[in-house]
């Protein structure tokens, strides 16, 4: 089977994140506050509290889950849909239109978004935005108040629903609100279970204890991968034991990391068996004994600490474009931890250089004064932004 590959110039890419920057402090002003996929100043982790916040306690013991998949989303969107919901200037919609056109498959001219473009995930919020209040109103409750249901992560979505509530109507009215925008769920992937039973959701398995204990662990799947991946590195006959260190820690470091608001204990997700089967493979190695293979695999398998559903979520419907700068750069400042997290405190989370906050995607750089990266003092470090670091080491050349 022949697929064509259409690859978007410079010029194009640089039209699309120009109208991109246009497009999103507009519609982030509407967009619903629990959706969280593409979008600046949101993540997984808010999703996974979201979760936490409508399922702990003795809340989840008799709600439903429906777990829900868009089949090919960003390849079946209607342009005309699209474009209809799309807040821009009648000029922005035309390019978008031939923008739309050029990078999506020929034997559907008028659906898609082109992958891989700048623009595409925004726009796919915008054709989605609205089915989360879908299942919002409780049927015994005012129809005025509004119920937090469905957690959405681009495409992928859950609906938490009451015991009240029928998973088959809210089912029927997404897909409704699908067809009108091209759509259609997966069936493969649509699943009604009680919370009890347990779901999964970007990576994760949650479930409700008997005890009304809401529980979250990597899912199965994601475990696998991740499994798979470090054995294909162990096992390698092309790797020392000294490069099998160095790919192995930023991969495990990134899948404790993801994982670190989850309940990690127990020998599975403590990695105890990988780290025992790369011990043993690194000490057959002749330049290795058993004190450097062991020094090998603690560089290979570096530890993060875990808080199950330690993450503070984002509040409501918030956006770093609603001018709350010190919200938002106090937020920002806590995805740092160790020497850059208090120093960033010592600052009020404030620029050492040029004094003004860290706003949403500009990263934090730790200065060292004395330009001795080996002197750690209090005294000689200094939070600033990545260009205000360039400036300073620029200024004493």
């Amino acid at each position: 089977m022949q697929f064509d590959l259409i690859v978007p110039t410079i010029s194009d890419r640089a039209w699309q994140c120009l109208v991109k920057y246009a497009l999103e402090p507009a519609h982030e002003a509407i967009f619903q506050g629990h959706s969280y996929g593409f979008r600046p100043g949101r993540g997984t982790w808010d999703a996974q509290k979201a979760i936490f916040d409508l399922l702990r306690g003795n809340y989840g013991l008799h709600k439903t889950i429906l777990e829900l998949d868009i089949e090919k989303c960003f390849d079946r969107i209607d342009h005309s849909a699209l474009l209809r919901l799309t807040i821009a200037p009648q000029m922005i919609k035309g390019g978008l239109l031939r923008c739309l056109r050029a990078g999506t498959d020929p034997s559907f001219p008028n659906q898609g978004t082109p992958q891989g473009g700048v623009v595409s995930p925004l726009l796919a919020n915008i054709a989605l935005h609205g089915v989360e209040t879908i299942g919002a109103h409780h049927p015994k409750w005012n129809r005025k108040v509004l119920m937090k249901t469905c957690i959405r992560y681009a495409d992928d979505m859950v609906f938490i629903l009451y015991p009240e509530q029928d998973p088959l109507d809210v089912l029927k009215e997404v897909d409704v609100f699908l067809k009108e925008r091209g759509l259609k769920t997966k069936a493969s992937k649509t699943h009604i279970v009680p919370a009890t039973d347990g779901f999964n959701f970007l990576g994760w398995n949650f479930k409700v204890r008997s005890d009304g204990k809401l529980v979250c662990i990597p899912s199965e799947d994601n475990f696998k991968a991740f499994r798979k991946k470090v054995k294909a590195i162990v096992n390698s006959s092309n790797y020392g034991a000294k490069l099998k260190a160095i790919k192995l820690a930023p991969l495990v470091r990134g899948w404790r990391n993801y994982h670190k608001y989850c309940d990690m204990s127990g020998s599975r997700f403590s990695l105890w068996g990988m780290q025992f089967r790369a011990f043993k493979r690194f000490n057959r190695e002749r330049k290795q004994d058993r004190y450097s293979a062991m020094a090998l695999k603690d560089k290979a398998f570096p530890t993060v600490g875990y808080k199950q559903f330690g993450h503070v979520k984002v509040k409501g419907d918030r956006s770093p474009f609603d001018g709350d700068v010190v919200y938002w750069s106090k937020r920002n400042s806590k995805l740092y931890d160790g020497p850059t997290a208090q120093q960033l405190r010592r600052q009020h989370h404030t620029c050492g250089q040029c004094h003004l906050a860290f706003i949403e995607g500009e990263k934090v750089h730790l200065h060292h004064i004395d330009g001795d990266r080996n002197n750690w003092a209090r005294n000689n470090r200094l939070a600033v932004h990545e260009s205000c670091h360039d400036y300073i080491h620029m200024s004493k050349r």
